[in-house]
C-alpha cells in the first residue's frame, strides 16, 4: 500500500508545483501582455485617426479648389454657381463664403436643404471672423473655429483657407461650414467597447462634446493643484502638445476617473492638420477583462491540477482494491476468452455453411440467422416470431415451418421435410426443411431449435438445363440418322409420285390422292431440312450488323401474310439503335421465327409489335446490350409450360401446324451470340419476348475519339 501511494503523493506535490509555477509566469507576463493589448489599442487607433485626416485633408482641397475658381475671370453670378455645384456636391458643407483680401465678404451660400443645426445668427461674424484669422496664415493652411454648436452636439466646425498671395498680399480667403460628425466617426467605432472611453481635444486645446463627459470634466480640473490625477494630467500634456504614445494609468486614479477599479491603459495621437495645428485623441481603455481572462486562466489550470490529482489517488485506491480480486478475475478472463471463442468458432461455422439457419427459442422466436440466410430476410428479424423471417410465404406454409419445429421439440429428434414446392420469399422454389432440436436450458434465452433451409431450386434449374442439353444432343444425333436413312428414301418416293402423277393426268380421279402423297412428303421434308439446319449450326461468323434496315427488311417479308391472316404487323426500332454483334443471317432467322409464331398466336384483328431499345452496360469497358422485344396480344402460354416452349419438338400449335423447332433454334442463336431470352405471358392477354443481344464492339480509334469528345 505504501509503495503505491508514495509515487501518487509525489505526483501529486509535482502538479501542485507546476500550478505555482504557472501562476508565476503568468504573474511575470503581466506587462507583456499589458504592452500587447495597448499596442493592438494603438493600431487601431492610428487606423481610425488615418481616416480623420483624409477627410479633413479633402476638405483643405475642396478650400483649394473653390479658391482657384474665385480666382478665375468671371462674373459673380458664374462664382456663385459654381461655389452652389460644390456646396451640393458634398453633403457635410452646410454654407461657403467667399473674402477678398480685406476680409470683406464677397459671397455667401447656405445649404438648402432643410437643417435644424444651421442658423443665419451668428454664423456670418464666425465665418468672416475666420477667414480672416486664415488671411493672417500662408495660403493653404488650414484655419479652424471654435465650437459652434455645442448644445447640439458640437460637430459643426467652419474651415477656411487663404487663397494664393499677389503682391505678397492674399487675394482672398475661402471658409466652409462643416458638419464633421462623419468625419470622426471611426473614432467612435474605435470606442466602441463598453471599457473604452473617448477624450477628443479640439485646435482650441478644449475638449469636444464628443468625449466622455467625465473625462471632459478632468481635463478642466487638472490645472488645479493637488487634482489627484497625475497621470491623466500628464496625458492632457501631452494632448496639447501633440504627442503620440501610451500610458498607463493606476487602479486608484482609474477609480477616481470613474473607469472602475481596474489599471488603465490610455493611447493617444494627434490628427494634424495642413500648417501645424492639430486635433489631439486619446482612447483609455479598462484592463478588467484582461486580468479576469488572466484570472480565469489560472483557476482553471489549478483545478484542472487538482481534478488530476484527485483522479490519481482514487485510482491508486482502486488498483489497491483490484489487486485483492487479480487471481479470480484472472481466472473469469480465462474462462471468458474460451467461452468467447467456442462461440465466435460457432458463429463462423453457422455463417459459412452454405444453408440458411435460424436459431429459435422455446417460444418460437427467432434469436440469430446465418449469413447464408440473412441476404433473404427482411432488415433485423432478431426476437420477432419465424413468421417474420418469411413475410412471402403463405399461411399454411408458415403453419408447417410451426408444426415441423414443434413435433421436432415434442419427439427430441430431427424432422425434415425433403423437396416440397414452397413459395418461402415470394416465390415457388424447393427447398429442404430439416428441425433440429438442442439441448434443453433457460427457456426464455437459450436457443432449443435449429431451422435448416436449404434451397434446392438452383439445383433443379440445373438439372433442367442439363436436361435440355441431353435433348439437344439428341436432337443432333437424330437429325443426322433421320436425314441418313430418310432423306433419300422420301426423294425416291416423292420423285415416283411426281410421276405418276403426271401419268395420271389432272382430270384423273386418284390424281388427288397423289398430290396429298406429295405434300405429305414436303412436310417431312421441311422438318428434316429445320432438325438439320439445327443440328448443323455452327459458331456465329460475329460481324457488326445494323439492325433497323434487317428489322425493315423481315417486316417487308411478313407484311403480306400478316394481313393475309388480318393481325396488325407493327415496326418500331430507331436508327439510333447500335449496330449488334451478330451473324447477320442467323438474326434474321431469329426475327422471322419469334414474328411467325407471334402471328400465328394472335386471331383475326390482333396485334404484333416488334421493337428495339439500348440498354446501357453496368460498368466501363463492357459490352453494352440492344433489347428487341416481339409483343403479341394473342391466346398466350398458361404458366406451367413457360419452361418447356424452348424443349425440342415442344408445340402449343394444333397437330400438323408446327415442329416444336422454331424456339428452341431462337435459344440457341441466341445463346451462340452470348445473348439470352427472357418471356412474359399472360394467358388470353398476350406474350412477350425479349432478346438480350450484345452491341458490336467499337474500332480501337472510333472508341479514342468518342473519350475525346465526351
Amino acid at each position: 500500500m505504501r509503495s503505491t501511494l508514495l509515487p501518487i503523493l509525489l505526483l501529486c506535490a509535482a502538479l501542485a508545483s507546476v500550478g505555482v509555477g504557472v501562476w508565476t509566469l503568468v504573474k511575470r507576463s503581466r506587462t507583456a501582455l499589458v504592452e500587447q493589448f495597448a499596442g493592438d489599442r494603438q493600431k487601431q487607433l492610428d487606423e481610425a485617426v488615418g481616416g480623420v485626416t483624409d477627410s479633413l485633408e479633402e476638405v483643405g482641397k475642396n478650400l483649394r479648389f473653390a479658391g482657384e475658381l474665385m480666382s478665375q475671370p468671371g462674373s459673380l453670378a458664374e462664382h456663385r454657381r459654381e461655389l452652389r455645384a460644390l456646396l451640393e456636391a458634398v453633403g457635410q458643407y452646410k454654407a461657403i463664403a467667399a473674402y477678398d483680401g480685406d476680409g470683406v465678404e464677397r459671397l455667401l451660400l447656405l445649404d438648402r436643404r432643410p437643417d435644424s443645426k444651421v442658423s443665419r445668427e451668428g454664423l456670418v461674424s464666425e465665418m468672416g471672423e475666420t477667414a480672416r484669422r486664415a488671411l493672417l496664415r500662408p495660403p493653404g493652411d488650414l484655419t479652424t473655429s471654435p465650437i459652434l454648436d455645442a448644445a447640439n452636439g458640437g460637430w459643426l466646425r467652419i474651415l477656411a483657407t487663404a487663397l494664393p498671395a499677389t503682391d505678397g498680399k492674399p487675394e482672398g480667403a475661402v471658409a466652409v461650414l462643416v458638419d464633421t460628425e462623419s468625419f470622426f466617426a471611426p473614432l467612435r467605432i474605435v470606442t466602441s467597447d463598453l471599457e473604452a472611453r473617448l477624450l477628443l481635444v479640439g485646435t482650441h486645446g478644449q475638449p469636444t462634446p464628443a468625449s466622455d463627459a467625465g473625462l471632459a470634466e478632468w481635463f478642466g480640473r487638472v490645472a488645479q493643484k493637488d487634482a489627484g490625477v497625475p497621470g491623466f494630467a500628464f496625458l492632457v500634456s501631452r494632448l496639447k502638445a501633440g504627442a503620440r504614445g501610451m500610458l498607463p494609468l493606476s487602479e486608484q486614479e482609474a477609480e477616481r476617473l470613474g473607469l472602475g477599479r481596474a489599471e488603465v491603459v490610455a493611447v493617444y495621437t494627434p490628427i494634424r492638420m495642413r500648417g501645424g495645428s492639430h486635433w489631439a485623441v486619446a482612447t483609455l481603455v479598462s484592463t478588467a477583462a484582461l486580468r479576469s481572462h488572466e484570472q480565469s486562466l489560472v483557476v482553471r489550470l489549478l483545478g484542472a491540477g487538482g481534478l488530476v490529482a484527485f483522479f490519481l489517488v482514487a485510482f491508486a485506491v482502486y488498483v489497491v482494491l483490484a489487486r485483492r480480486r487479480a487471481v479470480a478475475l484472472r481466472e473469469s478472463r480465462r474462462h471468458a476468452a474460451q467461452l468467447a471463442a467456442l462461440h465466435d468458432q460457432t458463429r463462423k461455422i453457422l455463417d459459412h455453411i452454405p444453408t440458411g439457419v435460424l436459431a429459435l427459442t422455446a417460444d418460437g422466436r427467432i434469436r440469430a440467422v446465418n449469413q447464408a440466410l440473412r441476404s433473404r430476410v427482411p432488415g433485423n428479424v432478431t426476437g420477432s416470431p419465424l413468421s417474420a423471417a418469411f413475410p412471402g410465404a403463405p399461411e399454411p406454409v408458415l403453419e408447417r415451418l410451426s408444426a415441423l419445429v414443434a413435433s421436432a421439440g415434442r419427439e427430441d429428434r430431427p424432422l425434415s421435410l425433403l423437396g416440397e414446392p414452397l413459395a418461402l420469399f415470394g416465390e415457388e422454389g424447393t427447398y429442404n426443411l430439416h428441425a433440429v432440436p438442442l439441448s434443453s436450458g433457460d427457456p426464455e434465452e437459450e436457443v432449443r431449435a435449429l431451422l435448416v433451409v436449404e434451397d434446392l431450386s438452383d439445383v433443379r434449374a440445373l438439372e433442367s438445363k442439363l436436361l435440355r442439353a441431353e435433348k439437344l444432343a439428341t436432337v443432333g444425333v437424330l437429325a443426322a440418322g433421320i436425314a441418313h436413312e430418310i432423306g433419300t428414301p422420301l426423294g425416291v418416293v416423292r420423285g415416283r409420285a411426281e410421276y405418276v402423277q403426271g401419268k395420271l393426268g389432272p382430270s384423273h380421279p386418284q390424281g388427288p390422292g397423289v398430290g396429298v402423297i406429295i405434300e405429305q412428303i414436303d412436310r417431312v421434308s421441311r422438318t428434316l431440312r429445320q432438325l438439320l439446319d439445327f443440328s448443323r449450326l455452327q459458331p456465329a461468323m460475329v460481324r457488326p450488323v445494323a439492325l433497323e434496315p434487317l428489322a425493315r427488311s423481315v417486316h417487308e417479308l411478313l407484311r403480306v401474310e400478316a394481313e393475309r391472316r388480318q393481325v396488325s404487323l407493327t415496326l418500331d426500332v430507331p436508327e439510333s439503335v447500335p449496330a449488334l454483334a451478330a451473324d447477320a443471317d442467323q438474326l434474321q432467322q431469329v426475327l422471322l421465327n419469334l414474328t411467325l409464331n407471334a402471328c400465328d398466336a394472335c386471331s383475326e384483328g390482333g396485334k404484333v409489335e416488334v421493337s428495339a431499345s439500348a440498354l446501357v452496360g453496368p460498368e466501363e469497358g463492357a459490352w453494352g446490350l440492344v433489347a428487341l422485344t416481339v409483343r403479341d396480344d394473342g391466346c398466350g402460354i398458361p404458366k406451367e409450360r413457360l419452361n418447356q416452349v424452348f424443349d425440342p419438338f415442344f408445340t402449343t400449335k394444333k397437330r400438323g401446324q408446327g415442329t416444336g423447332l422454331g424456339l428452341t433454334m431462337v435459344a440457341h442463336v441466341v445463346r451462340n451470340h452470348g445473348g439470352r431470352v427472357e418471356l412474359e405471358s399472360t394467358p388470353g392477354q398476350g406474350t412477350r419476348v425479349t432478346v438480350l443481344w450484345p452491341v458490336a464492339r467499337a474500332a480501337p480509334e472510333e472508341r479514342h475519339a468518342e473519350r475525346q469528345a465526351g
